[in-house]
């Protein structure tokens, strides 16, 4: 049925609040607010499907950077970029960086920055990386320093904290290590050449293929574990005002534990999306939030992407992104997420 256009006085502003609602929280007639709702944006893009890559939001854009189709290939080392989440173009074919798999990407000082990671897979001559590299356009990159203070290593968490890039965890090998490649060190850095170590052994075990946010004036660390050859995976929470003194918010959050997962800050909450756990082998679909660190909550939405793991994530044109991952097989599809500014207090 028609909607009249006939309003009766002061019924304006109502509209034109809930016509300020994202698409996604308006039902099909458009005039009353839904449930929020995961989006597919595309279900393919130009590049590759692929999984492990660098991901960075940089001057209004989503870029890739590199990642892994198979264990036993070299890595990609394409440098791809998009202003919509939809159309990607390449911008560099074969970058000068080589750990491509599993590196740790940031943006700081106006530069996106590719740091460690792994190079060959299961091949002979594999290695972890300990190399910085920096661009300010995607296309030409220049190298920091060959051999930064900390140890070759991939599945290094990261994150920009007090005016510094911060490097925190990692393993030094990726199939073929023991417990003993596992690190639980933190270092730090103002210039991406020069890295301090704050503590060679932080209060949380040593991990690789976890997170690391600056959220809420503290660094924090959660998840991850290992995957070869002795599965492990934690779901324990810590914060630190400093990355020398840490606190364990909570033992175990309830959602279960894993590697290879994402984590962002949107909404003024932290999330975790996706992952893989062993023990049964399982990938996972999920979007967990929390504000504080202890209290989480899953979103629950009629529409999600498939389960996976390794996929890249971001925060965009007030969206939360996921791209590609490895959903056995790898994807190449484009979801978003839209909540209101006030959400959760809007539902």
């Amino acid at each position: 049925m028609p909607v009249s256009t006939r309003l009766p006085s002061g019924s304006l502003l109502p509209v034109l609040l809930l016509l300020a609602l994202p698409a996604s929280w308006r039902n099909a007639r458009g005039d009353e607010p839904t449930a929020p709702d995961w989006v597919k944006a595309a279900d393919a893009v130009a590049f590759q499907a692929r999984d492990s890559s660098g991901e960075l939001v940089f001057r209004d854009r989503l870029w890739i950077l590199g990642g892994w189709f198979s264990s036993h290939a070299e890595p990609p080392r394409d440098v791809w970029s998009s202003a919509d989440g939809v159309r990607w173009e390449r911008v560099l074919e074969r970058a000068p960086w080589r750990h491509a798999d599993l590196p740790t990407s940031l943006v700081f000082d106006d530069r996106m920055w590719m740091m460690g990671g792994w190079h060959l897979g299961r091949l002979p001559g594999a290695s972890g990386g300990d190399e910085v590299w920096f661009s300010r356009d995607g296309a030409e990159w220049e190298r920091a320093t060959s051999r930064a203070g900390w140890t070759p290593r991939l599945g290094a968490a990261g994150a920009v904290f007090n005016g510094k890039m911060w490097i925190l965890g990692g393993s030094e090998q990726y199939f073929f290590g023991t417990d003993k490649s596992l690190r639980n060190d933190v270092w730090c850095s103002s210039d991406g050449k020069e890295w301090k170590e704050v503590t060679a052994a932080a209060p949380w075990p040593p991990r690789a293929y976890h997170a690391a946010l600056a959220f809420d004036n503290k660094l924090w660390v959660f998840g991850g574990g290992n995957y070869l050859p002795k599965y492990k995976a934690f779901n324990d929470v810590w914060s630190s005002p400093d990355g020398v003194h840490w606190t364990q918010v909570t033992a175990a959050a309830p959602w279960p534990a894993r590697i290879w997962f994402s984590a962002d800050v949107y909404r003024q909450r932290m999330w975790v999306l996706g992952g893989w756990s062993n023990e049964p082998s399982k990938n996972w679909n999920d979007a967990w939030h929390s504000a504080d660190g202890k209290t989480w909550e899953p979103l629950k939405t009629k529409t999600i992407w498939s389960a996976r793991h390794e996929q890249s994530a971001y925060v965009f044109q007030d969206k939360l992104w996921i791209v590609a991952g490895n959903a056995w097989p790898l994807v190449g599809d484009v979801w978003y997420l839209q909540l209101p500014p006030q959400w959760p207090q809007a539902e």
